[in-house]
């Protein structure tokens, strides 16, 4: 995906077998793949579920966002495996790997011969990493791991918002995302490990811990300083963070405000009723109060001006944007938040681009997500099949290709 010779990932020369669907296993290996591992992506010759389940409704030429935001950097092997031959595909891919990644819904590994004992009997030295809702076994263990169901039972949705309001979703899919950050950081370690020993293993991770002990400092205040979880009356953005602290509409749009020193705070929007209260007493004791009065001076200037106003006299505030602001911003901008490059089949895309830096061995992307079984031939190939043993595989439907050439799209200029 660029004309600047390869430079070696962080993961060069590991293989990555990516047996996960939706959003949380595949986001996870992905990231595995900017940094430079081979994921070979194994779905079923129709494509997997989230090839047909477009997000926002953006289905896009031959693959929709969902699946393209998710599967850069990887190839796809589309194989039938409850299938003799197929099966006996994904064992010799299985001898080649250094990572197995799946989220199958409780049985289906077992079923397919892909649980941990019969992988490892295959591979000993495999990082084997499993994707659950709620966790391998245990009275939820068959319930549906979908991001809105955990982020409600995590208790997170109650720690913002109004007393007696409904509970605060977040924006985004946080439930999958962290769960997809917690397998990347995982399968990093373990594999750290099999270099220091040799010794693969397995690695669980289900989506309801991930969200839980992502609540670190909020569930400590609760569990050892016996805080309780009470919202207020005025929508204050946390339970545990003293007033004034959220988000506060100006003339012309919001802003976000958190920590403010009172006796600064009020000098600088005119409530001399903020003189002499001390944040780390009032700011609790007076938690609505302050919102309210907070509320009631930012809603008589525009967010410009307020910023202009607060962020020299050391105020931490901010803009809240939408995500074409966030586009437009300078911070991103330079950051190189976002990356631009030409898919085959979807043409010229900007999508997000990597959490983190590496001076010597850089994320990059190499290829965009891939049709269902693009690169089918290829991986048979470097297992060792002939052509011919290739060619009955796609003849019989045991495997699938795609190819890109029938309607690529020219790379924009």
């Amino acid at each position: 995906m660029t004309d600047s010779p390869r430079t070696a990932g962080v993961l060069d020369g590991y293989r990555v077998i990516d047996c996960s669907i939706a959003m949380a296993g595949p986001f996870a290996a992905q990231r595995l793949g900017d940094l430079g591992a081979d994921v070979i992506k194994v779905e079923p010759t129709t494509g997997e579920w989230q090839r047909h389940a477009a997000a926002g409704g953006a289905r896009g030429n031959r693959i929709n966002v969902s699946f393209l935001s998710l599967n850069r950097n990887k190839r796809s092997l589309a194989v039938d495996l409850k299938s003799t031959d197929g099966a006996h595909v994904m064992r010799e891919l299985l001898a080649t790997a250094d990572v197995f990644l799946q989220n199958y819904r409780p049985g289906v590994a077992g079923r397919l011969g892909l649980d941990y004992e019969s992988v490892r009997a295959l591979n000993p030295s495999i990082v084997y990493v499993s994707i659950s809702g709620y966790g391998e076994t245990g009275p939820y263990a068959t319930r549906p791991g979908q991001d809105l169901l955990v982020q409600a039972m995590s208790g997170a949705m109650l720690s913002a918002g109004r007393a007696g309001g409904p509970p605060m979703p977040a924006g985004q899919y946080l439930a999958d995302a962290v769960t997809a950050s917690t397998a990347f950081e995982a399968v990093l370690a373990a594999l750290l490990h099999r270099e220091r020993t040799g010794e693969g293993q397995l690695v669980t991770v289900n989506m309801l811990d991930a969200l839980t002990t992502l609540q670190m400092q909020e569930l400590s205040v609760f569990t050892v300083g016996g805080v309780p979880q009470e919202r207020g009356t005025e929508p204050n953005a946390h339970v545990y963070i003293r007033a004034p602290y959220g988000v506060f509409e100006t003339s012309d749009g919001y802003l976000a405000l958190g920590f403010a020193d009172l006796q600064t705070l009020g000098r600088l929007i005119g409530e001399p009723s903020f003189a002499g209260m001390d944040p780390e007493i009032e700011g609790w004791t007076h938690r609505d109060e302050l919102y309210a009065r907070t509320a009631a001076r930012l809603g008589e200037d525009t967010t410009a001006n307020w910023l202009d106003l607060l962020l020299p006299a050391g105020i931490w505030a901010g803009p809240v944007y939408g995500y074409a602001d966030l586009l437009d911003d300078p911070q991103i901008a330079h950051n190189g938040t976002f990356v631009t490059y030409d898919h085959p089949t979807e043409g010229r895309i900007t999508v997000p681009g990597f959490p983190y830096r590496f001076s010597v061995t850089p994320a990059r992307i190499d290829r965009g997500a891939p049709l269902v079984g693009e690169h089918t031939r290829d991986v048979l190939t470097e297992l060792g099949l002939p052509e011919d043993r290739v060619a009955q595989l796609l003849d019989a439907g045991i495997v699938a290709e795609s190819s890109v050439s029938e309607d690529a799209v020219e790379p924009a200029s």
